[in-house]
């Protein structure tokens, strides 16, 4: 049985939608997956269409997207970025820092924010071990889902390490038994030790 040629025409359009909105992530340095596909669907003359590709499916056309016109650097620099992640994750030790986003999964580049999610007593001990040690650093928050469909906002500092943009995450020691939802595909969202993430580096 032949697929419907109106149903045709909307596989390929979600099909340009996802490519596009890989594009407009990669050379424009949009993050917000959201954002992207609505932005590519404009482009595309289909900004009422309701069916927008997935998360997951627009991550998969920024790999290849990245593998196609970003293959002689993107690589090293997303080696370079785990390196700086793990240099910050063993001064932050005391903290049991986890690697989280594009940084772990593959897909960050030049303008990629490395996450770490770090665990505390109260919000504040992170801040003032980074004042301690005289690093200047921006308050700010990140919202976060649980896998019970909850989303709640936890206080986050942001700050540079060796020129790259870090951010921490800080969440109570509950939460490092807690699954939360990755904004790409819904899963439990993919945590690394600093154990991980320098097999990660050995290994690719």
């Amino acid at each position: 049985m032949k697929p419907r040629r109106g149903h045709s025409n909307e596989i390929r359009m979600r099909q340009r939608i996802a490519i596009e909105a890989a594009r407009i992530m990669c050379e424009e340095h949009l993050a917000d997956f959201y954002k992207a596909k609505h932005k590519a669907a404009a482009r595309l003359g289909a900004a009422d269409t309701r069916n927008l590709p997935r998360n997951d499916e627009i991550e998969r056309a920024l790999a290849e997207y990245q593998r196609l016109f970003r293959g002689d650097s993107q690589p090293a620099r997303l080696k370079q970025l785990r390196e700086t992640a793990l240099h910050a994750m063993e001064f932050l030790h005391a903290f049991k820092p986890r690697l989280v986003g594009p940084v772990l999964r593959g897909t960050a580049d030049e303008h990629t924010e490395i996450t770490l999610h770090v665990f505390a007593d109260t919000p504040e001990e992170p801040g003032l071990f980074l004042m301690e040690h005289d690093i200047p650093h921006q308050l700010c928050e990140r919202r976060l889902s649980l896998s019970s469909g909850e989303t709640l906002s936890y206080p986050a500092y942001r700050f540079l390490v060796d020129e790259v943009p870090l951010l921490l995450v800080v969440l109570p020691p509950v939460a490092a038994r807690q699954a939360f939802k990755s904004e790409v595909d819904g899963r439990p969202m993919e945590r690394a030790s600093a154990a991980d993430v320098r097999v990660l580096i050995e290994t690719t």
